[in-house]
């Protein structure tokens, strides 16, 4: 029993031993476990410098307005007579082409023969309503003169509007005539005098009405003579058919004179009924004014009825005239339009003939040649150009591409620096456009030169752009300036010693950029004293305040 609780105490003994060595251990390297747990950073002295704020790159010389010579359409080159280098003037030959009927002569002659088809079609359409909607010649007329369909318009308009007041006054008329016969519905008959003088003035109301008709029957006919004779007199002043028509005119103006002595004599007959009627009334009872008054409604109304007659008949022949002119005007512009189409194709004809046989391609302005794009034996294309020209008198250009942040460094009007500038005594590049680059539009812009001076298109230039050198006190790498919300700042390391050992901790410093090239950022800060340690790259995202560890450490 005694040897049990021996070894029992023994091994208390042992295991507090071992669990004091393991805790004078974990204490002594505590600082080391906690190292390897931070972020680990590399640092670099703030210094004072010297910064050359430049952007630096290469690009090859272009024409700064490059002219396109184009050829219309596909053709063989027989021969090309510049090369590239070459001066050019107006009116020189840079290509010789092959004669033979191109795709642009075919397409063009089918065209032709189609716009001919059309022209047929439209002749045919205007002719087949000649025929079969019964145009009259006063139609026809109408059509070919110089009157625009709005004058017609007009006149339909005012035809129109001057029926609505006939109508009006026939409506009145009838209803002054209805509401007499009904007064008269409920009164008694007349003595035989009213009734025989009634009878009269009626009798000779109704000869003059006839009277009346017959006149315009007659003015009608005579009219119609006259103007058949005149048709026949402007074809020939004598013939047997302008004497007939003459005779037959003459007829009718003698019975036209005989129809207004009828109607001369029909109102006299009427007025001294009219009379007679006006002495019987004043025996008779107040009906008589009833009467008299509805026969005088009823002449009026007849005359109003003859305007509104004759009104709408200029209403109805107007209508039928400006409906038929416009069909025909439809037509007749088809016609036209077809003309002109069929026009049109026939020169073009005529110009790709022209093209097709002993065709050169010649310079319109003059300056050097800079590409030749064909050779003899190809075939042009009417989309690339055969040539390109740079125009006498007109600038280059160069261009390359930089990041957003070199190109906030500069401005349009800045003058470049030529890489080996003593070969190139003349030459002068300005920037003159920052652009979005195409190929990465949101992390680059692509910088624009002019240049000027002796020098050719191809030639590739070395430039650098920008601030000149200036020294400063605070200088450190880009990659240690940080920027959020608040401003730019920078990250450098502050140690304190501990029981452990060195502690260190990243702290922020607000700072201003003043100057910046491909590498190193000069820095203005009220805190800052020139020899801080500041933060450059790190294994872990740092922030202001966390504890970090050195590199080399």
């Amino acid at each position: 029993m005694n040897e049990n609780e021996k070894k029992k105490r023994e091994w208390v003994k042992t295991a507090a031993i071992v669990f004091l060595a393991v805790m004078l251990v974990l204490t002594f390297f505590s600082n080391t476990i906690m190292n390897y747990s931070l972020p680990e950073v590399a640092t670099q002295y703030v210094q004072s410098g010297t910064i050359t704020a430049k952007v630096r790159g290469s690009g090859v010389v272009e024409s700064g307005d490059p002219y396109n010579v184009m050829v219309t359409g596909t053709r063989k080159v027989s021969s090309v007579a510049v090369k590239t280098g070459d001066t050019v003037q107006p009116g020189d030959v840079i290509l010789y082409l092959a004669d033979e009927e191109s795709d642009e002569l075919k397409t063009a002659q089918e065209e032709l023969e189609a716009a001919k088809d059309a022209l047929q079609a439209a002749r045919d359409a205007y002719d087949l309503a000649l025929l079969t909607k019964g145009y009259s010649e006063a139609d026809i007329l109408a059509a070919n003169s110089n009157v625009s369909a709005t004058v017609y318009r007009q006149q339909l308009t005012d035809a129109q509007n001057a029926v609505k007041p006939l109508q009006a006054k026939v409506d009145e008329l009838t209803q002054w005539i209805a509401d007499i016969d009904a007064q008269l519905e409920y009164e008694g008959r007349f003595d035989e005098k009213l009734e025989d003088a009634n009878a009269r003035y009626t009798q000779a109301q109704t000869a003059l009405q006839t009277a009346q008709t017959a006149l315009d029957t007659a003015k009608k006919e005579e009219e119609a003579a006259k103007k058949k004779y005149e048709q026949e007199h402007s074809v020939s002043e004598n013939s047997v058919s302008t004497g007939n028509a003459k005779g037959d005119w003459n007829d009718k103006a003698a019975a036209l004179k005989s129809a207004q002595e009828t109607v001369k004599n029909r109102q006299a007959e009427f007025e001294a009924a009219q009379k007679a009627y006006y002495t019987a009334k004043e025996s008779t009872t107040d009906d008589t004014y009833l009467l008299d008054q509805k026969a005088l409604a009823g002449v009026n109304l007849y005359n109003a009825q003859k305007e509104l007659t004759a009104a709408q008949k200029q209403v109805d022949d107007l209508t039928a005239m400006l409906t038929n002119m416009l069909d025909l005007d439809t037509y007749q512009r088809d016609v036209s339009q077809a003309q002109r189409e069929v026009n049109e194709a026939q020169a073009k004809v005529n110009e790709e003939l022209q093209k097709s046989s002993g065709a050169t391609v010649t310079a319109d302005i003059a300056g050097t040649v800079t590409s030749i794009n064909v050779t003899a034996g190809e075939t042009t294309s009417a989309a690339d150009p055969v040539a390109v020209l740079q125009p006498e008198g007109a600038g280059y250009s160069l261009s390359f591409s930089v990041t957003n942040e070199q190109a906030r460094r500069l401005a349009v009007g800045d003058r470049a620096d030529l890489v080996n500038a003593w070969r190139y005594d003349d030459v002068e590049v300005t920037l003159s456009a920052i652009r979005p680059d195409k190929s990465d539009p949101g992390q680059k812009k692509l910088l624009i030169f002019n240049v000027t001076g002796d020098v050719v298109a191809g030639q590739t230039f070395n430039v650098s752009v920008g601030q000149q050198s200036a020294n400063f006190d605070f200088i450190v790498p880009n990659s240690a300036v940080r920027e959020d919300n608040n401003g730019k700042f920078i990250l450098i390391v502050e140690s304190r010693s501990t029981p452990l050992g060195n502690r260190y901790r990243a702290v922020r410093v607000d700072v201003e950029v003043l100057a910046s090239d491909d590498s190193q950022s000069a820095l203005s800060s009220g805190t800052l004293q020139g020899y801080e340690f500041v933060i450059t790259t790190s294994t872990q995202p740092v922030e202001a305040g966390q504890l970090v560890r050195l590199a080399n450490e």
